[in-house]
């Protein structure tokens, strides 16, 4: 039972993750250029990029306890969504990550 409860967790997690970037996603956000640069990523791709360096160690193994990047990608997901700003949000996760690191995380 523990492997088709896993198999549903994951199948509920990659819906949500590319549900989220085709219906949550507004298009008028990013200018021309990013639209075509973005036109020839499906967005299936993101999760795969996204997710393994945020969920996983260095030994590929899923830390979700003491995990700086999780926190910094909250900060990142709640700042794009109220601003609508890529490079304000790409900065701000980066500070986030950063300062949990440096104060909290040795």
């Amino acid at each position: 039972m523990m492997y088709w409860s896993l198999i549903i967790y994951c199948g509920v997690i990659t819906f949500f993750t590319r549900f989220s970037m085709f219906f949550l996603l507004k298009k008028d956000i990013f200018n021309e250029k990013t639209k075509k640069i973005l036109s020839f990523v499906p967005a299936a791709i993101f999760p795969a990029i996204i997710f393994p360096p945020i969920f996983l160690d260095d030994m590929g193994s899923v830390d979700l306890e003491s995990n700086p990047k999780i926190l910094a990608a909250i900060v990142a997901i709640i700042t794009g969504y109220f601003t609508k700003n890529i490079i304000g949000t790409i900065f701000a996760g980066l500070i986030s990550y950063w300062f949990l690191i440096f104060m909290y995380y040795q």
